[in-house]
C-alpha cells in the first residue's frame, strides 16, 4: 500500500477537507498514476452533498484524472513509466456482458465500476476513490492516452465533459454542414459548441440568459436563441437536426422539440433532480423525431474523443484552483461562476499537507 494525499467529505454537510489515504500496490496489469490535474465535475457536487442520494462516506470525488505514469504491472504493454495518460469517469467493468463486448463499458449490465464511490469488483469491495488526490492506480484496460499537443490542464475535462457531449453527436453521426443545437452553455454545453463545430456542424445555442449571447458566440457559435422569447422560438422551428441538451434543472422540452426536422434528435445530458414537465407524444410522431439520453462513452470511444479533440485543438475553458480552494469552487459551481470548467493542481494538495 501507498499513501496519497486528499480532500475527502465525510458527510453531506463537511465541505471537502485534508485527509490521506491508501492506495494498492499495483498488480500485474495495473498502472500506477501520478496526477496532475483532476477537474471538478457537477456531478462531484452532487455527490459529495448527497444530492442524488446513497453517497458513502468517507468519499474523495474527482473522475476527469490527468498525470503521469509512475508504475506499471508487469503484464501491461501499452503504457509505460513516464506516459501522461488520463482516467475518467469509471475504473472498471465486469469485462462479460454484451456492452463490454462491444465496447460500450459505462452501460455495462452489471454496472460499471465509478472512479469514486462505488464498490471495487476485483479488490473485495472496498468503495473507490477519486481524482481529488496524489495518485490513483488503475485497471490497464481504463486508462486513456493523452496525445501530446493537448495542454493536460485543459484536457482533464475532456475525460467527462468532453466524451458526455462528444458521443451522443458521434453516435448520430454529426457531419459538416449538419445543424446542431445546444441547450445550455455551461461545463457541458461550452464543450458541445467546440465539439460541433468541430465536426463541420453549423451550431445554435439556446440561452435563458441573454448575457451569454457574445459568449456563445466567442466559443463558435453560429446562432443564439433566447429560449425566452417564443417568437425566436418559433423562427427556429424546423431547422436543426440534433440537439444536446445540457440543462439540470426541470425545462420545457416541446419548444426544443419543434426546433428538430424530420428525423431529428433531441440527446438528454442533464440530470434534473426533480421531474420534468411531460413531453407531447405528438411531436415526435409527426416527424418521426427522437428524444434519447446519452452517458458518458467507453474506453475505446474516449481515446477517439481525445484523438479528434488533440487534432482539432479542442480543449475545455479552465480555471485552476488549489486544494483549499475546492470548497469555494463547489459553491461558485452551483451559482454558475465558472466559465467553463475548474481544475483542481493536484501538486496543492501535497503543498496543503
Amino acid at each position: 500500500m501507498t499513501t496519497a494525499y486528499a480532500y475527502v467529505a465525510t458527510s453531506a454537510s463537511s465541505g471537502l477537507g485534508r485527509t490521506t489515504i491508501e492506495r494498492r500496490e499495483p498488480e500485474h496489469d495495473d498502472v500506477e498514476i501520478a496526477i496532475e490535474f483532476c477537474g471538478l465535475c457537477h456531478s462531484d457536487v452532487h455527490a459529495t452533498r448527497s444530492e442524488w442520494g446513497s453517497t458513502r462516506y468517507p468519499l474523495v470525488p474527482g473522475h476527469e484524472i490527468v498525470g503521469t505514469v509512475t508504475r506499471v504491472g508487469d503484464s501491461v504493454t501499452a503504457f509505460a513509466v513516464g506516459d501522461r495518460v488520463g482516467v475518467g469517469c469509471m475504473v472498471d467493468s465486469c469485462r462479460e456482458c454484451e456492452s463490454c463486448a462491444e465496447g460500450l463499458e459505462q452501460y455495462c449490465e452489471k454496472g460499471m465500476t465509478g472512479t469514486y464511490g462505488t464498490p471495487d469488483r476485483r479488490h473485495d469491495g472496498e468503495i473507490t476513490q477519486g481524482g481529488y488526490s496524489t495518485s490513483i492506480v488503475v485497471n490497464e484496460g481504463y486508462v486513456l492516452r493523452i496525445p501530446e499537443g493537448l495542454d493536460p490542464a485543459a484536457a482533464a475535462p475532456l475525460l467527462c465533459a468532453g466524451i458526455t457531449t462528444f458521443s451522443p453527436l458521434n453516435h448520430f453521426g454529426v457531419e459538416k454542414g449538419e445543424a446542431v443545437g445546444v441547450v445550455g452553455l455551461g461545463g457541458l454545453g461550452h464543450m458541445a459548441v467546440k465539439i460541433a463545430k468541430a465536426m463541420g456542424a453549423e451550431v445554435t445555442v439556446f440561452t435563458t440568459s441573454a448575457g451569454k449571447v457574445d459568449a456563445a458566440r466567442e466559443l463558435g457559435a453560429d446562432r443564439v436563441v433566447i429560449s425566452r422569447d417564443a417568437d425566436a422560438m418559433k423562427a427556429a422551428a424546423d431547422s436543426l437536426d440534433v440537439i444536446i441538451d445540457t440543462v439540470a434543472a426541470p425545462h420545457d422540452l416541446n419548444a426544443l422539440i419543434r426546433t428538430l426536422r424530420l428525423d431529428g434528435a433531441l440527446f438528454q445530458l442533464g440530470l434534473p433532480a426533480d421531474p420534468m414537465p411531460a413531453v407531447d407524444p405528438g411531436l415526435l410522431i409527426r416527424k418521426r423525431r427522437t428524444y434519447a439520453g446519452s452517458l458518458i462513452g467507453g474506453i475505446e470511444e474516449t481515446q477517439e474523443m481525445l484523438d479528434f479533440c488533440a487534432e482539432h485543438s479542442v480543449v475545455s475553458d479552465i480555471e485552476i484552483v488549489t486544494a483549499d480552494q475546492l470548497n469555494v469552487a463547489y459553491d461558485r459551481m452551483v451559482a454558475g461562476d465558472v466559465k467553463y470548467r475548474f481544475v483542481l493542481d493536484a501538486s496543492s494538495l501535497k503543498e496543503d499537507a
